[in-house]
């Protein structure tokens, strides 16, 4: 399957873009593990006014078109690294 991005063979580790899926999954489940805990002391009468307050002044950092710019060029140089090598 050539759109199937393979492990390199000799050092058996993942690319960038591979890698990146990884993060981001992870960074995806821990938000979602996050709020499923916040509604359940929500629920549970847990969680004061203050704290709600807190965390509603203080939103989660979503990514930029920068953080993206800036991994798409980290990408690059890493597949131009690659190909000077071979």
């Amino acid at each position: 399957m050539p759109d199937v991005r393979s492990m390199d063979r000799q050092s058996r580790r993942m690319d960038a873009r591979d890698r990146l899926i990884v993060v981001l999954y992870a960074q995806l489940k821990a938000e979602r593990e996050t709020r499923e805990t916040l509604e359940w002391a929500i629920r549970n009468g847990a969680v004061s006014r203050e704290v709600l307050e807190a965390i509603a002044a203080d939103p989660v950092p979503v990514v930029t078109s920068e953080d993206i710019a800036s991994l798409e060029k980290i990408i690059a140089l890493d597949e131009r690294r690659k190909s000077n090598r071979n």
